[in-house]
C-alpha cells in the first residue's frame, strides 16, 4: 500500500502551481499549460498520442500514462 501511495504522491510533482504563471492555475512542470487544458482534451476524445503531438515539449507521464 505504501508504494501505491508514494507512486501518486511522485505523479502530482508534475503539477505546480505558481501566481506569476498562468494566474496561479494548476500547471504541468511549470510550463504554460494548465491542467484543465489537458483534461479538456482528454475529456473531448483526443488519444494520448494526439496530445502529445500537439504539445511536443509534453512527457507521456505529463498526459496521464
Amino acid at each position: 500500500m505504501f508504494k501505491k501511495l508514494e507512486r501518486r504522491v511522485e505523479e502530482l510533482d508534475r503539477i505546480t502551481i505558481d501566481p506569476a504563471i498562468m494566474g496561479g492555475k494548476p500547471c504541468i512542470r511549470g510550463m504554460r499549460v494548465t491542467v484543465g487544458m489537458i483534461v479538456s482534451q482528454i475529456g473531448a476524445g483526443q488519444s494520448q498520442e494526439s496530445l502529445l503531438g500537439d504539445f511536443p515539449y509534453l512527457e507521456r507521464e505529463d498526459a496521464g500514462n
